[in-house]
Formats: structure tokens, sequence, C-alpha cells
């Protein structure tokens, strides 16, 4: 009797535990496929009223569209186990969410079970969102999720994308992987960098043709003329005088050139213009980051 009912608890332990499996893999195909609906505001936590919901999906999409990045709102109270940093990646990754081709975008979760505000950012959004500005949306974030005032959480995030958005990359950008120390430096042409590149290029290529033109022209300039000149004279003659130069006095100056004390990653690079991006358990590269609330 006692051997009968060991087997009858193993298999019901059993059973419990496909059945747990089951519910976390068909829970997360779910989200996955409700993430690939074009929504981009997912309040599981059901913290937005829907009036409001609605009203910031329009503004997301004339954002995306705008600043070709993906814009991602979530709310949950469950994070079916896993860090709020991680969840947003998966979240992010398995919705198939991201513009372009190195699928930019960011997204805002507010995680209730751990008590987490998170941005994930991807693609081009990595080097707009460096880690200063991210500090700064956190702040902003955190000040409506502290007096459970999330509506308020989401519209000042929208208003600080819109706002980072149309400042654009800064300049001294780089990504930093906390990782392995890499760091991959953003370079850009400004305008007025570009505009005086061909300046210079159209005046050393004009300068170049109107030497040749000139010289195979056969014109003749006065330095020319008065040695041909003096080619015909009998009497002409040409002497050199020694001449050396005395050195009478020597000044040395010498300069310490201090050494740049903020740099923030390695390398002597500016912690302003960084941003810290980790490796997701797909293996794709984010940036962002959290705030506790």
């Amino acid at each position: 009797m006692s051997v009968m009912r060991k087997r009858i608890a193993v298999w019901l332990l059993a059973a419990v535990w496909c059945l747990s499996v089951v519910q976390t893999v068909f829970g997360s195909e779910s989200i996955a496929a409700e993430a690939s609906d074009g929504k981009r505001i997912y309040d599981y936590a059901g913290l937005l009223d829907g009036e409001y919901v609605g009203e910031a999906r329009e503004v997301i999409e004339d954002f995306q569209d705008t600043y070709h990045l993906d814009i991602v709102v979530v709310t949950v109270d469950d994070a079916q186990g896993k860090t709020a940093v991680a969840f947003a990646d998966d979240f992010y990754e398995e919705g198939g969410f991201g513009r372009g081709s190195d699928l930019s975008g960011i997204l805002f979760l507010i995680d209730m079970d751990n008590r987490e505000l998170v941005f994930s950012t991807d693609g081009k959004a990595i080097r707009i969102f460096t880690d200063q500005r991210i500090e700064s949306m956190l702040d902003g974030v955190y000040e409506g999720a502290s007096q459970g005032d999330y509506r308020a959480s989401v519209e000042t995030f929208l208003r600080d994308v819109e706002t980072y958005c149309r400042a654009g990359i800064p300049g001294g950008q780089y990504n930093y992987d906390t990782e392995t120390g890499e760091i991959s430096v953003y370079r850009s042409i400004r305008w007025y960098e570009a505009l005086l590149a061909v300046c210079v290029s159209a005046f050393v290529a004009g300068t170049a043709c109107a030497a040749v033109k000139r010289q195979y022209g056969m014109e003749e300039n006065e330095r020319q003329i008065r040695n041909q000149n003096m080619a015909y004279r009998a009497q002409a003659r040409f002497a050199y005088d020694s001449q050396h130069d005395q050195l009478i006095h020597k000044f040395v100056t010498s300069k310490v050139i201090p050494r740049n004390t903020e740099s923030g990653g390695g390398g002597g690079f500016s912690s302003s213009g960084r941003s810290s991006t980790h490796t997701s358990s797909s293996g794709r590269s984010h940036g962002g980051g959290s705030r506790k609330f």
C-alpha cells in the first residue's frame, strides 16, 4: 500500500511540474503574440485608464513616424520570476519591436512585482538616450510612480522621449559595454564640417587646375621674361655670397599637460556621452537603466 502511495505522489508531482512548465511557456507566448498587435501600450497591471491609453497610443504613433523609433509602454504585476530589467529586455525582443535594420526603440516598464521602473533601449535609441539622459528620465517618471500617479509617469516619459529625439545623438557619444569594457564611438559629420570640407576641396582642386592651365598655356610672368632677356646678354654673370647664420641665444619653454580626470568607463572618454549597455538572455545588446520605487 505504501508503495502505491509513493507512486501516486510521484505522478502527482510530475503532473504539477508539467502544468507549471506549460503555463509558463504558453503565458510568455501569449504575451509575445499580444505584443505584436501594434498597440504599443500594454497595461497588464491595470494602472492606466482606458481613455488615456487611447490618447497615448496616438502620440506614440506620431513619434514613431517622426523619429523612426519604436516606443513601448508596459505595466505588469507579475514578472514571471524575472528581474525587472530581464523582463523588459525579453518583452522587447519577444514582441518583435524595433524600427529599421538595428531594431531601434525604447521600452518603459512599470514593474509592480519588483517595484521597479525600467528603460530598455536598442539600436539607435541606445545612442540617443545616454546614461545621463536616462537618469534624468528616471527622475521624472519616479516622481509620479512614487505617488501612485502612473499616468503622470507615462506622460513624463513621452515628453522626455520627444525632447531627446529632437536633440538627437549628443556630441562625443559612445557605447560602453559594462560586461566586456568594449567602447563603440559614434562618428558623425555636422553640416558646417561637411561644408568646410567641400570648400577646401574645391579650393585645392581649383588651384591645381589653374596652375596646370597656366603652365601649358605658356603664360610668361615678369620673372620669366627678365631671365630670358638676361640669357642673351654676353656679360651676364651671377655671383653668390656665402652667408652664415649665427645662434646667439637659445630659450626653452616647457609646460606640463594635466591628465584628463573626467574619464568614465575607460580610455579618457567623458562620462556625459556614455551609454552603458548589457547583454540580454538572447545575447542582444541593450541600453537603459532602472530604479526602485
